[in-house]
């Protein structure tokens, strides 16, 4: 098959793809979708006052851009090292780390470009851990 350059319009983004409680992931670019062969690519939304369960994204390395809101990533031994990003902002998470999100605002919802180095959008998602946020 030979691939061309193609586009995927807002709103053709697929929901089709794995995913953690509190979060909305969209995919737009992957194998499924384009054919690509390295690069997954897609949204993820933070609703107002979301946080997520505790997960990590395997041998994937995964790289965010936040386009609105602020979002906090609570990492670490017991999950409470905080790291803050804001619009504009970037953020590096590499393979395996566990981590959990929370929606720093109870009105406007975040919403990131996410890149990962795996064709698939590994989530591997630790419900039972013990230093997990309860969810409401």
């Amino acid at each position: 098959m030979e691939l061309d350059v193609q586009v995927v319009r807002a709103d053709e983004l697929s929901d089709q793809t794995a995913q953690t409680a509190g979060l909305q992931r969209f995919e737009a670019v992957s194998a499924a979708r384009l054919g690509s062969t390295e690069l997954w690519m897609g949204l993820s939304v933070l609703p107002p006052g979301g946080k997520t369960g505790v997960h990590h994204h395997g041998q994937s390395e995964t790289a965010l851009y936040i386009l609105s809101g602020v979002g906090r990533w609570w990492v670490g031994d017991r999950l409470d090292a905080k790291r803050e990003a804001h619009p504009g902002d970037f953020v590096f998470i590499p393979p395996n780390v566990v981590h959990w999100e929370e929606n720093a605002s109870h009105t406007e919802p975040v919403q990131m470009i996410v890149a990962r180095s795996t064709q698939d959008a590994i989530v591997v998602n630790l419900e039972d851990h013990p230093f997990a946020p309860h969810q409401h």
